[in-house]
């Protein structure tokens, strides 16, 4: 069985992570957090688990995976010590704050041999696997563009790091939200090789209000909000082809905005062609089958194996990461930046990679 460590008890390592990892079977058996009150909640979770202050600690420990649920600023640090000792690790997005690091956390685990995925799990959304359904029947027609909104109302920033710090420690929301909606565009339609962004930081240190208008090689066009400060918002996701739009106005956790087309029980989303509209079914799938991946590529006894079935190729998130440079030098004022044409590297057999 094996020995998982999380490290990081907050928001993301205790109401995401950890209950993801106990439903695949991966449950924790070491936690560190510095935090006496988290301490206590370990406890409490996840009696008989192994509570340390630290990464070093948990290397100590010889964990076979660990997965950094730790604020962003300080994740390609903590992925280079746990690719140092060798130990498979999971990523918690972004990956880095910047493309050059998540650059160096990716070639230095391909040196080494180890494991490494980016906790991308909106992949699994019943959202994006419908649409990715749709999109590989046919449906629309001719996309030409997509839009995806994450957008809500939050005028008081919450007392947490995610809003309290600047940009280059992991702040805003372009290091928040944006990885999972760049994700999702990348995944649908491919490499980008424009953007072109406005960007504010309107009640946090860091942007809390984006526009991304993503230029695909292929001719779509994505457009992508991200907004704290929005009373009203707009739909979740629309996308339009020559012949009809998929659209679909359920945010996970978020009460529907647009009642007419809420989602139905065993749906997920709408296709609408003018006064016409049919609801699409929702497929299986969910998040936790993220860690089921990365228990079932940890159980293989070859290491290129082992790496070449992780859910996520670790290379995606370097093309997200390189997506969300230019947003933040197009939103300071640079204009739409062009980015390579030719496409990084991947992980021959990685899993997960798009959406059908």
């Amino acid at each position: 069985m094996l020995r998982v460590a999380l490290v990081g008890y907050g928001s993301a390592g205790r109401g995401i992570h950890a209950p993801l990892l106990r439903e695949a079977g991966l449950a924790p058996s070491v936690v560190a957090t510095a935090s006496p009150e988290r301490v206590a909640q370990v406890r409490s979770d996840l009696p008989g688990s192994q509570v340390v202050p630290d990464l070093d600690a948990v290397l100590a420990a010889a964990p076979d995976l660990v997965v950094l649920a730790s604020p962003s600023g300080v994740h390609a640090g903590q992925a280079l010590a746990c690719i140092a000792a060798r130990v498979a690790v999971v990523v918690d997005k972004p990956l880095a704050t910047d493309a050059a690091q998540a650059r160096q956390v990716v070639t230095a685990a391909q040196a080494a041999g180890v494991p490494l995925t980016a906790f991308h799990n909106r992949r699994w959304d019943g959202e994006n696997l419908a649409l990715g359904a749709v999109l590989a029947a046919g449906t629309l027609g001719t996309v030409h563009r997509f839009e995806r909104r994450w957008e809500r109302w939050r005028p008081v920033p919450k007392a947490r790091w995610r809003e309290q710090q600047r940009a280059e420690q992991g702040g805003g929301l372009l290091l928040d939200l944006g990885p999972h909606v760049v994700d999702t565009a990348l995944q649908l339609f491919g490499p980008v090789v424009a953007v072109h962004a406005e960007t504010a930081a309107r009640t946090t240190a860091a942007e809390d209000d984006a526009f991304l208008s993503l230029l695909h090689a292929g001719g779509v066009r994505s457009h992508l909000t991200l907004g704290s400060v929005v009373a009203a918002p707009g739909p979740r996701t629309r996308v339009l082809g020559s012949r009809a739009a998929y659209v679909s106005t359920d945010l996970p956790g978020e009460p529907p905005v647009f009642e007419g087309f809420a989602d139905l029980p065993g749906h997920c989303g709408w296709i609408v062609a003018g006064a016409d509209r049919w609801p699409v079914p929702r497929p299986a799938g969910s998040a936790v089958d993220l860690y089921r991946a990365v228990g079932a590529a940890l159980a293989l006894p070859d290491a290129a194996a082992r790496q070449a079935a992780m859910p996520v190729d670790p290379w995606d998130a370097v093309a997200v990461a390189e997506v969300l440079d230019a947003a933040r030098l197009s939103g300071d004022g640079a204009g739409t930046v062009s980015l390579p044409a030719e496409p990084l590297p991947h992980t021959p057999g990685t899993l997960g990679r798009s959406f059908t």
